[in-house]
């Protein structure tokens, strides 16, 4: 069964974090809070916890689009080629924000992606997730956790996550209610921005 570990946004504790890095480093899979709804994570680097996750989302882990959830923009050129100066002044105006953005994906890309011509990047504006991958070292791979409700499509309360999944994940971090509209995810890898869904974040940043 899963831990339930409370922390505190405004200060998170090192040592809570800790913990959580110390999860993720055996290969667990954590419920963290995002500056929109609650992710499902696990440490970039660790095959068989990628593997987990997609049999959880019920897809192929190659196939799967999954989000790179990073500390700031230094971790892109870990990730992403080379980009030109205007898709880098589009990331400087809008994260830490509520945004995914799809970039081309460089040759470093875990070898489980090496296919994958593009990803997506997020640098929440939430210290529980940022301390989480600033404390691991690598970003952290990502999904959102939908909910079967027809008119809620995402859980916003811990306590009633960590009942639905305390059997599939090693730890729900309660980092207080999230919210229920997802980022918005934006395409940067073309020639032109394209926004594929519009969601917290507002697209007047482009």
């Amino acid at each position: 069964m899963a831990e339930f570990i409370k922390i505190y946004p405004d200060n998170p504790s090192e040592a809570a974090i800790a913990k959580v890095v110390k999860v993720l480093k055996e290969g667990g899979l954590v419920i963290y809070p995002t500056d929109t709804v609650y992710g499902l994570g696990c440490d970039i680097t660790n095959t068989k916890a990628l593997e987990r996750i997609a049999r959880i989302k019920g897809v192929k882990l190659e196939k799967a689009n999954f989000s790179f959830i990073c500390h700031d923009l230094s971790n892109l050129s870990d990730y992403v080629k080379q980009i030109d100066t205007a898709t880098f002044k589009i990331l400087k105006r809008a994260l830490p924000g509520p945004y995914t953005f799809i970039l081309p994906g460089s040759t470093n890309l875990p070898k489980e992606f090496k296919k994958k011509t593009t990803v997506g990047m997020r640098v929440p504006d939430n210290s529980i997730a940022l301390e989480i991958v600033r404390q691991l070292g690598n970003p952290i791979v990502s999904t959102s956790i939908h909910d079967e409700d027809e008119v809620i499509e995402y859980t916003t309360d811990p306590e009633l996550i960590f009942e639905k999944w305390q059997n599939c994940v090693d730890m729900v971090i309660d980092g207080g209610y999230g919210d229920n509209t997802a980022s918005t995810i934006i395409d940067l890898s073309g020639q032109e921005p394209i926004v594929i869904r519009e969601g917290k974040g507002d697209v007047d940043i482009l």
